[in-house]
């Protein structure tokens, strides 16, 4: 196996025995497989000239939402979808009187490394921008030119194209990214409400209770539903700590609040719950035995040896029952922690604000915005972000999405005139309302460039959709990002060098020349 598509790649360089993730060689190369097959399908539909049927894109996104970092393990799973794939393509293909071609398999088939980088640069941002497309389909909404960008995007990367067309079609990647997060904006909040400034409570109650985990705000709204009336409570974990920001789920009075840290964490505190877990979609740490029979899949999500809910059927819902009679027999969570912390600054209820945070910055009381959004992991070089949100100055606000918060969002940081400082917009999707709120500051201020507000960026990454995360702000303008605790290892020297030139994009060093730098 060789796989390099997340921050945890072996010695910054690849994984090619197992995956630190938990991946095996087996669900490695099927991954690769069914990568070529999508290719296949695209590369197909292109010499079709376009003619795909109902549902071919949200096919696409699903697939590629499979490979995505901690999402799926089940090898079952992926040979269903590599299948499905090809019977597309040769459908697609003997309708148009074509033959499906072979595409090339695996990362290492490119054998120039600069193209190679471009190449699964432009792929992981795809997987990125499908996770969020597809929670917004699920929601009702869908973009067929998002879809029509994958197939051609998939299509290009099995072209002879050069290193110029390439970083092109990057930036293309950006812009497709910045509409999907913003067609999920729109359907969590047609269907959910704006997010609200919401004190989470971070403790536990007394009943029995059901964990859930991942993004999926529609299979969260479900088990509410069901749940209801039940003598169980549901908690949230980890990037679902957002939920209890809609004011569509706080009518649920059976819903207590949040549980838990960030998905690298889970073991723990996964075994500390006792009762059921619902993973959603990515974020699976291969589970313990002790738990392992209480942790419930679905989506896109997939581990072996645990119970999957099966897709809600055409105008039907999930059926969460055999979720529910695992909680009604386990024990109360045992609590790790007490308080709350706050949360709900997303772009409606920031520019509600607005008065006050445009008077804070005239006055002198904020002078610096610091963007630190992006994912959390387990590396103690993650400390980082800790430390640096210690040693920001008092007239610093953390602007934050993603479970990247988790490594300050408990700290006692403070305020400054009653607005706090550290900013939370909600999942990594809701990146999407930091950058809104940025151009949104750039109209107030009449600034002839975003890159003029007094905001940095000093961004954490982990996996595919912190990558389409930033391929979104380059593709809005942004610069001078800074990029930690690594550069992705599938970036070449070269293509570091392009990103450096074009948008100045830097490696973290230090926590106190980094805050220097930001502050200056």
């Amino acid at each position: 196996m060789f796989c390099f598509q997340c921050q945890e790649a072996a010695k910054g360089t690849g994984c090619t025995v197992r995956g630190v993730c938990g991946k095996g060689p087996e669900t490695a190369e099927l991954q690769d497989r069914l990568i070529s097959a999508l290719k296949n399908l695209a590369v197909t539909a292109r010499a079709s000239g376009g003619k795909v049927g109902d549902g071919e894109g949200l096919f696409v996104a699903k697939a590629l939402f499979a490979t995505i970092t901690n999402a799926n393990f089940d090898d079952a799973r992926f040979v269903s979808l590599i299948t499905e794939a090809e019977d597309r393509a040769l459908r697609l293909a003997q309708k148009s009187g074509l033959t499906v071609g072979t595409a090339s398999q695996g990362v290492l088939a490119t054998e120039n490394p600069d193209v190679r980088s471009l190449r699964e640069l432009v792929i992981y941002g795809l997987k990125g921008i499908a996770a969020y497309v597809e929670h917004a389909a699920m929601l009702g909404r869908e973009d067929t030119t998002v879809y029509a960008f994958f197939l051609e995007a998939l299509a290009a990367t099995e072209q002879d194209l050069s290193v110029d067309e390439l970083v092109a079609l990057v930036l293309r990647t950006g812009h497709v990214a910045v509409t999907g997060m913003a067609l999920l904006d729109t359907a969590n909040t047609e269907a959910y409400g704006h997010p609200e400034v919401t004190q989470v409570d971070i403790g536990v109650g007394t009943r029995p209770g059901i964990l859930v985990s991942g993004h999926d705000l529609k299979d969260f709204e479900e088990l509410l539903v069901q749940t209801e009336g039940q003598g169980i409570d549901v908690y949230t974990h980890s990037e679902m700590l957002p939920a209890n920001y809609y004011p569509a789920f706080k009518k649920f009075s059976h819903f207590h609040g949040n549980y838990g840290s960030s998905w690298w964490h889970q073991a723990d505190e996964f075994e500390a719950f006792h009762g059921p877990i619902l993973m959603t979609t990515n974020c699976i740490v291969p589970p313990r035995d002790s738990y392992k029979a209480k942790l419930f899949t679905t989506g896109m999500a997939g581990y072996p040896g645990c119970q999957h809910i099966a897709d809600r059927p055409n105008g039907g819902k999930k059926d969460f029952t055999a979720l529910i009679a695992a909680a009604r027999a386990s024990q109360p969570p045992r609590e790790l922690e007490k308080g709350t912390i706050v949360g709900g600054f997303a772009h409606h209820q920031v520019f509600a604000l607005a008065d006050k945070v445009v008077a804070a910055v005239k006055s002198g009381a904020i002078k610096k915005f610091v963007v630190m959004a992006g994912c959390d992991g387990r590396h103690k070089e993650r400390s980082y972000f800790t430390d640096v949100a210690q040693a920001l100055p008092l007239d610093a606000v953390i602007l934050t999405a993603g479970c990247a918060k988790y490594r300050y969002n408990k700290l006692n940081l403070g305020d400054i005139g009653g607005i706090p400082r550290v900013l939370d917009a909600g999942q990594c999707n809701d990146s999407y309302s930091l950058a809104v709120i940025a151009l949104k500051l750039k109209e107030i201020f009449g600034a002839a460039d975003v890159n003029d507000l007094p905001i940095a960026f000093d961004i954490a990454w982990y996996e595919q959709k912190a990558v389409a995360v930033l391929l979104a702000l380059l593709a809005l303008g942004f610069k001078k990002i800074r990029l930690g605790p690594t550069l992705p290892a599938f970036l070449s020297p070269n293509v570091v060098d392009v990103l450096v030139k074009n948008f100045q994009i830097t490696g973290t060093t230090t926590v106190e020349a980094d805050v220097a730098a930001i502050m200056a």
